[in-house]
């Protein structure tokens, strides 16, 4: 339970003031006066190191004895200073004062460049965090396809009857769109102007689309309406003729809007009556 309880105490980021470590506050020294990490005043950075140290309130012994080891460390360095004969003159330390502060600078500056890092990965977390992603697929991978025991006639069938299916399937018809009820009429009286008469299936007949003869239909009736055709059929269901009026024969069909009734006139004495549409049907 101990052991645990350490370890956990051992995990935890603990800042004291404003500082996470020893380095930390050497670093805030050496930045608040613009100090150059490669060429570290011990003398000045010392002192300033200590007061700070002694207005620092420390609740955990392991945090407080790495500041201490880095007092320890400068106050070290600051006995190995030789006296300098006036102010003007560098400091000057001995060989292995020399090396220790060679490597003090160094773990500063690396320290440096990894808060500086941290900086930027903060700003790049709390931009993340201003993002959705989307989710991952919840698709179950897809199944390996065993192919040892697949040989290459197995293959070749395969082939053959996807070509076969292929080969059956009829290739898709696009049809045009039919022309308007406007554009028939022209068409009707077009034809007209050179004959008396043309059968309703001469337009309408064979294999003509649905849509082709609803058009038709609706032009004659127009036609019919407007007084420039007339119709006769002769028996029920039969071939309708179309003729043309006398003088009435003029191949710009008037585009009317209304609906009215356009009257069929058969041989029988019975007279059939169809509603008509207006020019702009289908």
């Amino acid at each position: 339970m101990t052991q645990s309880i350490l370890g956990s105490e051992a995990e935890l980021r603990l800042r004291v003031g404003a500082f996470e470590g020893p380095l930390d506050l050497l670093l805030h020294l050496c930045r608040t006066n613009e100090i150059d990490l490669a060429a570290l005043p011990v003398r000045a950075i010392t002192d300033q190191y200590l007061a700070h140290l002694e207005a620092m309130e420390f609740q955990n012994l392991e945090l407080a004895g790495a500041y201490l080891v880095m007092a320890a460390t400068l106050i070290y360095l600051k006995s190995k200073l030789l006296v300098p004969p006036d102010d003007t003159v560098d400091e000057q330390l001995d060989e292995e004062a020399l090396a220790l502060k060679l490597e003090l600078e160094e773990r500063l500056r690396e320290y440096a460049r990894v808060k500086t890092q941290g900086v930027w990965l903060a700003a790049r977390e709390a931009e993340q965090l201003l993002i959705w992603g989307r989710a991952s697929s919840t698709l179950p991978p897809p199944d390996d396809v065993p192919l040892e025991d697949l040989s290459v006639h197995w293959l070749e069938r395969s082939m053959k009857r996807l070509i076969e299916e292929q080969a059956r399937q009829r290739p898709r018809e696009v049809e045009p769109n039919p022309p308007s009820v406007l554009e028939r009429m022209t068409e009707i009286l077009s034809l007209l102007r050179d004959t008396w008469s043309l059968l309703f299936s001469s337009m309408a007949g064979g294999e003509r689309r649905r849509a082709d003869v609803v058009v038709s239909l609706l032009a004659v009736l127009e036609l019919c309406r407007q007084g420039k055709i007339r119709t006769q059929q002769t028996e029920l269901f039969g071939d309708i003729v179309i003729e043309r009026q006398p003088d009435r024969i003029d191949t710009t069909p008037t585009e009317t809007a209304t609906t009215s009734t356009a009257t069929i006139e058969p041989t029988n004495p019975n007279t059939i009556t169809v509603p008509t549409a207006s020019a702009g049907g289908v």
